[in-house]
Order: structure tokens, then C-alpha cells, then sequence
């Protein structure tokens, strides 16, 4: 069998003809050429002639502890649509590219499993030639019909690099995945991705999660007018617990300090904290017993843990239908608690209300997107960190917006 065709069959690849190999030291140069006559522009454009043409290589993926080289020479040709000189299309390479598709896609599967560093390493190629298929692998996958259909999403941000630099991303709540990545967590940011989004699409959305933020709200009131705002619960609890440990460091309790002194730790207090701050299905018998310490010796802290608890109940267990009226009862109550804490509570819920009532009778949070910033927490510690916005966002689109990559054996 003849050197072309064990390395036609080795490569495999569709529209190519092997015309020669040479081997130099530890390489494979593969001189190819394409089956087709006519040439054809990156945009799709088909043209017969030619500009000018020049020998080119791509690094293929490497055969038998060799490096692999494809070798061709590609034409230059002026495009009518385009309307400017372009170089052709070629089937075994995404243009502008000087590694090979198949090169391309086995950095790119691997990128969603170890860090770009030992990627290069294991490549045998630079650093920055792995950045940047992994941008050309992004810009090709991902597909602008990935923002139809949305109907209900989640808004939230988390920090890429110290100094307070954050991102905002968007997840589709029916599918789990990222729709949106943006640079920044102010009003300009989310209301890009409604501009993104167009006006047609804007109006299918229903519902709108997120935190307090009120840069997202105000973003969302304007482009986004008719879709519902949800406060995610999991931070009215945040809110809740913060005034309760305002609460907690205003009383001073006589037998938890007697039992901190007699130990010498800070032992007891965290358990009490614990106990105030944890909800009932995590408590244990010593906890019940501080519990009962705290509504002997200070009840108005006890008075402000059962506010607390009562609040919990509001996401858990109170039907929908009557979320309203219970949280305008839980309001008056927290209001009348002797607490300042509670009390400033009290108001910035009242603020808030329209948006936590919304989420309990939707049954809507953030945990798809906090589901979503716990997977960008793992890119990050694998990439050890990403001192560019734009090289996690991409790493995020790769990763979490269902972008479909496989390896050429897999094919």
C-alpha cells in the first residue's frame, strides 16, 4: 500500500487528497489539496477564479509521538459579496486558523477538563494559541438561537478578579444553561443583553430573577417592562440572618459567656450562633439546649430567632395564595419587635415585596444560576484564575452554555 494511502485513510479527512509525505527529524509534513475545483469564501460565496496563491501549514493532531503538519497551497480570490480580496476556504481547517478543525476540537474538549497551561504543554503548542482556539471554537458553536424561547431567567453576578471586577450572567431557567455573559454587574450591563435579546424576545420573557440588585431591577423595569421580578429567596434569608446576628451581638447572654470563659474558645458562641441562624431540621440536642438558654435569659433575642424561623416558613410551607397577606402580617410583627435590626428589615422587605411574593407563588430562586456560579468557581481554580473578562467568558460559554464538542474519534 502506498505512503498516500495509509495517510489518506490515517487522516480522514472529507474533500482532501494526500499528495505527498516528507518526514524531518520528529515531524510529518502531509502536502494535501482539496478535491473541489471551485473555491469558495469563508462566507459561502463559490468562485471560480482566482487572485493570487500561496503554500500554507496547519498543525494537525500529532501521529505517533510525531507532529503532524498539513501542507497546501491555498488561492486568494476576490469575493462579490464580501466585495474584498479573501482567502479561500479550506475543508480541513476554520478560517483565519493555522491548526487544523481536528486539532482544534480536541484542545477545546480537553479545555473543559484541565488548565490551559498543561493543555499547551500536552499540545506541544503555546499557551496562546490555546486561548485563542478556544475563542475561534466559542465564536463558531455559539449560536444566536440559544436567546429564542427564552420565557423565565436568572440574573447574577460573581467577581473575576479582585478590586470588585464582576460578570453578569444570564441562565435559562428551563434548561440550566447560560444564555449570557457580560462585563460588569451595573445597569449598562444587563440592559446590553436586553438590547441583545431585541424587542420580540424581550417580550416573550414572563419572569426575571435575582437578587436585590437594584441596578438589574432598574435594568429589567426598562427593556424588560411586563416580565415579573422574583426576589430569590435565599437572600431575604441572607437579609433575615444578618439582622438576627445584629440581634445576637446586642444581647449579651450571662451562661454562654460563664461556658466560653470556663472553656477559653469561642466554642459556645459559634454554637449559639449556629442554633439562632440554622433552620429547625439542622439542629441537634445541644443546639435545643442554647435555644432554651436564649428564651430564659433574653427573649427579645428569642423573640426575633421565631421571626426569623417564621419567614423560612414563607418559602417552605405557607400556600402561595396566602403569601401575601402572610408577609404583610410578618412585617407588622417584625416591625413591633423592639428590634432595630427587625425594624429596618421590616422596611427593606416592604420595598421588596412585590419581587418576594412573585418568587413563592412562581416557586422561582437563583439556584439554577448559583448551580451555574459554583461550576465558573471550579473554572476558575482550574485555570487558576482569569485576569481577562473576556477569557472567562468564553471559558463559561464553552463549559455552560451547552456548546456540544467532540473528538475526532469520535466521529
Amino acid at each position: 500500500m502506498r505512503v498516500r494511502t495509509v495517510f489518506n485513510r490515517i487522516l480522514g479527512l472529507d474533500g482532501t487528497a494526500v499528495v505527498g509525505v516528507v518526514f524531518t527529524g520528529d515531524e510529518a509534513v502531509v502536502t494535501v489539496r482539496r478535491v473541489a475545483k471551485v473555491h469558495r469564501c469563508p462566507c459561502g460565496c463559490r468562485v471560480p477564479g482566482r487572485y493570487d496563491r500561496s503554500v500554507r501549514r496547519w498543525r494537525h493532531v500529532d501521529a505517533c509521538g510525531m507532529k503532524m503538519w498539513l501542507e497546501a497551497e491555498v488561492a486568494r480570490i476576490w469575493c462579490p459579496d464580501c466585495e474584498r480580496v479573501r482567502t479561500e476556504d479550506v475543508p480541513w481547517a476554520r478560517p483565519g486558523a493555522r491548526h487544523s478543525q481536528a486539532f482544534e476540537d480536541t484542545v477545546a474538549w480537553l479545555a473543559t477538563r484541565m488548565d490551559k497551561t498543561s493543555l499547551a504543554q500536552l499540545m506541544r503548542c503555546s499557551w496562546e494559541a490555546v486561548d485563542r482556539i478556544v475563542g475561534r471554537v466559542v465564536v463558531e458553536r455559539l449560536d444566536d438561537s440559544r436567546l429564542n424561547n427564552l420565557v423565565r431567567i436568572g440574573v447574577d453576578e460573581i467577581s473575576y478578579l479582585r478590586g470588585h471586577r464582576y460578570l453578569t450572567v444570564v441562565v435559562d431557567h428551563d434548561t440550566g444553561r447560560v444564555v449570557w455573559v457580560g462585563k460588569g454587574h451595573g445597569v449598562e450591563t444587563l440592559e446590553e443583553f436586553y438590547r441583545e435579546l431585541g424587542f420580540l424576545r424581550r417580550k416573550k420573557l414572563k419572569a426575571v430573577t435575582m437578587d436585590a440588585s437594584s441596578a438589574y431591577i432598574s435594568a429589567t423595569r426598562t427593556m424588560a417592562a411586563q416580565a415579573v421580578i422574583c426576589i430569590d429567596p435565599f437572600h431575604v434569608i441572607k437579609w433575615t440572618n444578618e439582622a438576627l446576628d445584629a440581634a445576637f451581638r446586642n444581647s449579651a447572654i450571662p451562661t454562654l459567656k460563664a461556658q466560653m470563659k470556663q472553656a477559653r474558645t469561642n466554642a459556645p458562641w459559634r454554637k449559639a450562633r449556629f442554633a439562632l441562624r440554622a433552620g429547625r431540621q439542622k439542629l441537634r440536642q445541644e443546639h435545643h439546649k442554647i435555644l432554651k438558654v436564649i428564651r430564659a435569659e433574653r427573649t427579645e433575642l428569642h423573640k426575633v430567632y421565631l421571626l426569623k424561623e417564621e419567614l423560612r416558613d414563607l418559602f417552605q410551607i405557607i400556600d402561595p395564595g396566602q403569601a401575601d397577606s402572610y408577609l404583610r402580617d410578618w412585617v407588622q410583627r417584625a416591625a413591633g419587635s423592639g428590634s432595630s435590626a427587625f425594624r429596618s428589615l421590616a422596611q427593606k422587605i416592604v420595598r421588596h415585596a412585590d419581587g418576594i411574593i412573585a418568587a413563592v407563588e412562581l416557586g422561582l430562586s437563583n439556584s439554577r444560576s448559583e448551580g451555574v456560579n459554583t461550576k465558573i468557581r471550579v473554572i476558575q481554580r482550574r485555570g487558576y484564575g482569569h485576569p481577562k473578562a473576556q477569557s472567562l467568558a468564553t471559558m463559561i460559554y464553552l463549559c455552560c452554555s451547552g456548546i456540544q464538542i467532540s473528538l475526532p474519534t469520535q466521529r
